[in-house]
């Protein structure tokens, strides 16, 4: 059986109210913009993927799309 708390009515000291730091909705959705291409992929790479989004719940597309961006992201830092 758990504890019941006690609230009291006592100071609870000196407080300082601190700006808001979590982000609004509108910057908590990553957009940007896309470019459809057509690309030919070893079978075996796309079923891989296709196992990997199955079991993670997710689209094997945006798998790969991660994994392309990720790998241009560093890419990008260091030339």
């Amino acid at each position: 059986m758990k504890t019941k708390i006690k609230y009291t009515d006592e100071p609870m000291g000196k407080l300082k109210v601190i700006k808001d730091i979590l982000p609004s909705p509108d910057k908590l959705v990553l957009r940007e913009e896309n470019v459809k291409v057509t690309i030919a992929l070893n079978k075996s790479s796309v079923e891989f993927f296709k196992k990997e989004a199955q079991r993670y719940h997710t689209s094997y597309q945006k798998m790969i799309r991660r994994l392309i961006d990720l790998y241009a992201s560093q890419h990008r830092k260091s030339a």
